[in-house]
């Protein structure tokens, strides 16, 4: 009776290894072309130069400083998107409430919030509040979505049979809407560091990934700001298959 939760869960088309070769060679043909590094820096150039990094204590604990703030933002907004979508599915005065709310936070950009969090809290956990900002409304919309898409047949059944508000919740508005919430959150991921690392490039909180990416540019260290470059978006990938990796397993728990 129930849908599986699985078949709805959304593919996405992997990249081919041999495409990623063909576009570092052209990136590498182009910056021997050019032959200045200052313009820009060859692959081998930069894979040297983040190799020299990682051969120091200092990237692991600007990697981590990042890390733990721009994850902190993304869980807390998760926890509060699912709390409020919650509320808001219960509630259709307090949809109505929340919903301006959430669209001012989607139309502010991004630039703007953390010159205005700046005013009120300190460059080192800046990080932790812009990334909430931008996942708050991106989790919230879809998870009230699929709350909103819950199978009527499953529910006029559950009404019939009596069944508990705490089943109801685990075996047919978590299977349903979970879809949702996970697709959002693997959009948000990427959002969450982009827009965490952007404060960190503005804020410049000491010993962040963020300071680094800026003081590499300001003393036109093109390795260097390409090697922090890669570096992000490597801790950024690694980051979202491991949420993904843990949301699923939730997944497999809620359908046993």
């Amino acid at each position: 009776m129930m849908r599986s939760i699985t078949q709805d869960k959304p593919r996405k088309k992997k990249i081919a290894w041999w495409s990623i070769l063909v576009w570092l060679a052209v990136w590498q043909v182009a910056a021997m072309a050019i032959g200045e590094p200052l313009l820009l820096a060859s692959p081998i150039q930069v894979i040297g130069t983040l190799a020299s990094l990682a051969g120091t204590a200092a990237f692991y604990s600007e990697v981590l400083f990042s890390f733990v703030r721009i994850a902190a933002g993304f869980f807390l907004a998760a926890v509060a998107a699912v709390i409020l979508a919650s509320e808001a599915f219960r509630h259709s005065a307090f949809e109505s409430l929340v919903e301006p709310l959430m669209r001012i936070i989607r139309s502010i950009p991004v630039a703007s919030f953390i010159i205005l969090v700046l005013v009120w809290i300190s460059s080192r956990n800046l990080s932790i509040m812009i990334s909430f900002l931008i996942v708050l409304p991106v989790i919230y919309s879809s998870t009230l979505e699929g709350l909103k898409q819950t199978d009527s047949q499953l529910l006029e059944m559950a009404s019939v049979f009596r069944v508990k508000q705490s089943s109801r919740i685990r075996y047919i508005y978590i299977p349903e809407a979970f879809p949702y919430f996970r697709s959002a959150c693997s959009v948000s991921l990427g959002l969450a560091w982009k827009s965490g690392i952007a404060a960190e490039v503005i804020g410049m909180p000491l010993g962040s990934m963020g300071e680094r990416l800026y003081q590499a540019k300001i003393f036109l260290d093109t390795p260097a700001l390409l090697a922090w470059t890669v570096a992000i978006v490597l801790v950024s990938y690694g980051f979202e298959k491991l949420v993904l990796f843990l949301l699923d397993l939730v997944r497999r728990r809620v359908e046993r």
